[in-house]
């Protein structure tokens, strides 16, 4: 469905982005780990594995570093004719939860220009290759080869001495003593049966068996101590919390600056390998880079191509404030990919973002030299059947409950830090009302929780979790709820923008409930659309929840304002969008292709 963009906040659901998911939460991906080894400078590409019969673009010069790499068997393609230009777009994950960059490549390539949206292939999905209105996508295989380093499958005498050097190496050797240990149990068997005698003799042979039973004890005790040390040693790998490793972060960030990341979290190159030779095989007119991976990306690409003797253009759409972002469970992770936005935004030739709030902040951190273009996460006027014949599913009736019933839905991104517990923490206070969560799967963790919680309140049977549906579906899917609720925490990105839900909800003209974050409540309290309580303050949400269900017209009202759902819808965006994108191309000629 039309989830929230992948939010780096939250370490759920795929949680780490780059790192083994939990599930981040943002795939999420394996956390990169300390370096002592030097690290050599790279400033382009590296050659990855050459393709096999992959045909190349007639003419095209590919940029030193990108030739022979390989593209996952992508074969680019020529610019259509008549385009006003080629518009590569890169995104960090599998595109189908993405709204936000599904309406960018449809609305661009609606308006005229040549699109591929390059995503990230998961493993999961059935096709790598399909087409989003005239916009194509394709999925790129990114091989995690930089996650883990050499000296993390070696042992940490200083830090853990009696640790395994991986855990590998401890699983096999707990069941090597268990396989000793049965070899003795029948060795016994066979002793004490006359099957087997000992050169021993009877009683030499038992004092030998119980001699090796004792050592395999012991042997056993001392590999369960070694693997609880290389337990603790993985903690420390994954998170880099220990003084010695604040130590050392704060040295690379002082030594190398923002080309620290490259100590610190090396495994951001898988993306760079992976994507890159397919950029450059794609010979874009402009590279549009969503969030901050892809920025790095983009701008190497646009390198590359200057120095082939082409024009490119990079627009940088930042989907949050990076510095302010709840930090990921590598403590590593956060200041290197500061340090690598950083490095990368000086190449942007635009920057867009999803509100103005954001915008003032991207400004004055990179010191732009004008403030980004706002581009809001506004859901589509057009039908919600243009893209199928398939008819919107029925909210209520997934639910099984009728028209009468009380209904509370949260659509979007499931994770802690977007405040659910309440939603379900409300309900023996709210009786009759039912919860509905609209998330990336039923099953994931944290809505497993949410369900073991609403059991422990007796209230299981009020308390529903359903999939996402298609973005183009989501307006008229939920319009059958009561109230639309956000119940997001404080934390800096949740209080400068107005997140996709708030639209969606709002298009779907429904009352709302949302904590008091700060641009958030301040919208719903000007347009009074709905009610705002204290974020995590479960009796302050019951009150808002029943002001609203007692008269739920009186906030539904606010959606009758001339004009005020016009402004918060996608295509008045991607006008945004398209005329950053033809001032861009004025400036490399005139945008079109013979």
């Amino acid at each position: 469905m039309a989830a929230d963009l992948p939010d780096p906040t939250e370490n759920t659901e795929p949680v780490e982005r780059t790192e083994p998911a939990e599930p981040v939460e943002r795939t999420e991906p394996a956390e990169p780990v300390e370096r002592t080894e030097p690290a050599e400078p790279v400033e382009r590409t590296e050659p990855a594995e050459p393709v096999e019969n992959a045909e190349r673009t007639e003419g095209a010069d590919v940029a030193e570093g990108a030739e022979g790499a390989e593209a996952d068997g992508i074969i680019a393609r020529p610019p259509r004719r008549g385009t006003r230009g080629r518009i590569v777009m890169l995104v960090d994950n599998s595109v189908h939860g993405d709204s936000r960059v599904q309406k960018q490549a449809a609305s661009a390539a609606a308006a005229g220009w040549d699109v591929v949206l390059l995503g990230k292939y998961s493993g999961k999905e059935e096709e790598t290759v399909w087409m989003l209105g005239e916009a194509e996508v394709r999925l790129i295989g990114v091989k995690a080869k930089m996650s883990t380093r050499p000296k993390d499958l070696r042992g940490a005498p200083m830090r853990r001495p009696l640790a395994y050097p991986s855990e590998r190496v401890a699983d096999f050797r707990l069941q090597q003593v268990k396989a000793w240990r049965a070899d003795l149990r029948v060795r016994g068997a066979a002793l004490r049966t006359g099957e087997d005698r000992s050169p021993l003799g009877s009683v030499g042979g038992r004092v030998w068996l119980a001699a090796r039973r004792g050592a395999a004890r012991a042997t056993g005790r001392w590999v369960k101590l070694r693997m609880r040390h290389t337990k603790k040693l993985r903690t420390i790998r994954r998170t880099r919390s220990t003084p010695l490793d604040r130590a050392t972060t704060a040295f690379w960030l002082t030594t190398m600056g923002d080309r620290a990341w490259r100590r610190l979290d090396p495994a951001v190159w898988d993306f760079e390998l992976a994507y890159g030779p397919v950029i450059d095989e794609l010979r874009p007119d402009i590279i549009h880079a969503n969030d901050f991976r892809m920025l790095g990306v983009g701008a190497r690409a646009k390198l590359r191509a200057r120095a082939a003797g082409r024009r490119v253009s990079l627009v940088w759409d930042a989907h949050e404030y990076l510095p302010g972002v709840r930090s990921w469970a590598n403590q590593r992770k956060l200041p290197a990919m500061v340090a690598y936005e950083r490095e990368h935004a000086k190449y942007a030739d635009a920057v867009v973002t999803v509100s103005g709030g954001l915008a003032d902040l991207l400004q004055r951190t990179h010191r732009l030299p004008e403030r980004p273009a706002v581009v809001l996460n506004a859901p589509e006027a057009a039908d919600a059947s243009r893209f199928t014949d398939l008819p919107v599913p029925d909210l209520r009736a997934l639910c099984g409950i009728g028209p009468d019933v009380p209904l509370l839905v949260y659509s979007g991104l499931a994770a802690r830090q977007r405040g659910l517990d309440i939603m379900v923490d409300g309900l023996p206070e709210l009786p009759g009302v039912h919860v509905v969560f609209v998330a990336s799967h039923p099953e994931l963790p944290y809505i497993l929780r949410l369900m073991k919680r609403a059991e422990e309140l007796g209230v299981r049977d009020r308390v529903h979790a359903l999939p996402y549906v298609p973005h183009w579906q989501v307006v008229s899917f939920l319009s059958t709820a009561d109230v639309g609720v956000i119940p997001i925490h404080h934390w800096p990105n949740h209080e400068i923008a107005l997140i996709t839900k708030f639209f969606e909800y709002s298009h779907a003209r429904l009352p709302l409930v949302v904590s008091d974050v700060r641009t958030m409540a301040e919208v719903t309290r000007e347009t009074g659309q709905g009610e705002v309580f204290e974020a995590e303050n479960v009796e302050d949400y019951v009150r808002a929840v029943r002001a609203v269900l007692d008269a739920p017209k009186r906030y539904t009202a606010a959606y009758e304002v001339e004009g005020r759902l016009d402004a918060w819808v996608w295509e008045a965006q991607a006008e945004v969008l398209d005329g950053v994108y033809t001032r861009l191309m004025r400036g490399a000629g005139d945008g079109r292709n013979p």
